[in-house]
């Protein structure tokens, strides 16, 4: 991947008193796919508004390809916005609502059949054209909006919240095929979830919002594997944080460390850490909750606070793990993976 797909510059966004976006500044490459990911309300729904054009920035500046589009309208930028809701149009067949925007662009009626069937089949859609929206899925109707989105081959799709309407095995079935298909056009893509599965699965970036401001950017696995923040700890995927008395009793230095729970391993409290690269921890299982492939353990340490740990049931059944309750546990993990959170001291 070369160059820059969008810069964004100093970007904040103002609502009377509240600021949507505090002071945003980003690059996203050429042909990647960018995940914007955090909980409502922090922002990044307004900075992907911000660069389709849909809102006028309070301050800042925002770059595609090289030129500055701040002040320009949507149909002046070459992007293009997926939606939750698809918005498609009923009254007309899929082929139609594929073949729209380049009908509007005056391109010749031959060239946008054949141009539409071909985003369609990119979708696999084949031979779904004559149909109208009602008469797809909620999978398919998501396919549609897709093909219309890149039947104009733009140099960046917006895709915000596009899977949140489907449920879970569908939306995991298109977050396989959404980045399959990206890989396959090389378009930018940039798509906006709070779901940090989504963003882990899909992403070659992530930036991680909280309160109109980025936390973090990075790939997957530096964001899982390495936090930044104690909020990135927390947000993304499910954490440990070990603080004050408990840190300095565990890790044997002060601070905050996070230590994630599938690193963890549940055994008896007269095992001994014999191994000098392991971290250990005694406690009491408070609660124990069976998932079907795995187990969660939640254990009050000896040392102060809780801990989560993740264990495969290889071998194991509902009943079995549910005998772990109240009983005395020492927890094991390899040093390695007990990471200081850098902003604890800020």
């Amino acid at each position: 991947m070369e160059g820059s797909a969008i810069r964004l510059e100093g970007l904040r966004k103002s609502f009377g008193e509240t600021a949507a976006v505090a002071g945003v500044d980003l690059e996203i490459r050429d042909g990647e796919f960018f995940s914007m990911l955090g909980p409502s309300g922090s922002g990044k729904t307004t900075v992907l508004r911000l660069i389709a054009g849909f809102e006028t920035p309070t301050e800042g500046r925002i770059e595609l390809a090289g030129q500055e589009v701040t002040g320009l309208a949507p149909f002046e930028r070459d992007v293009h916005t997926v939606f939750q809701d698809y918005a498609l149009f009923p009254h007309m067949t899929v082929e139609q609502n594929v073949a729209y925007a380049l009908k509007v662009r005056k391109v010749p009626k031959a060239e946008r059949l054949v141009r539409a069937r071909k985003a369609l089949a990119e979708v696999r859609l084949e031979g779904y054209g004559k149909r109208r929206p009602a008469q797809l899925s909620g999978g398919q109707r998501q396919r549609v909006a897709l093909a219309r989105a890149l039947v104009g081959r733009p140099r960046v799709l917006l895709l915000d919240e596009p899977l949140g309407a489907l449920d879970l095995k569908l939306r995991e079935q298109m977050q396989v095929e959404l980045k399959a298909l990206q890989r396959e056009v090389g378009i930018t893509f940039v798509f906006v979830t709070h779901d940090q599965e989504e963003a882990l699965t899909m992403s070659d970036r992530i930036a991680v919002f909280q309160q109109g401001r980025i936390e973090q950017v990075g790939t997957p696995a530096e964001i899982y594997e390495r936090p930044a923040t104690s909020f990135v700890a927390s947000f993304v995927g499910t954490s440990n944080l070990l603080t004050g008395e408990s840190a300095q009793r565990v890790v044997g230095a002060p601070g905050t460390y996070s230590v994630r729970p599938e690193k963890i391993r549940v055994l008896k409290e007269s095992a001994t850490a014999d191994e000098p690269e392991h971290a250990t921890a005694t406690g009491t299982v408070a609660e124990v909750v069976y998932l079907g492939d795995s187990t969660r353990f939640l254990v009050d340490l000896d040392a102060g606070g809780r801990l989560t740990a993740l264990q495969q049931n290889l071998e194991t059944s509902a009943e079995d793990v549910a005998a772990y309750r109240g009983t005395r546990v020492r927890l094991q993990w390899h040093r390695r993976h007990t990471v200081q959170v850098p902003d604890a001291a800020r």
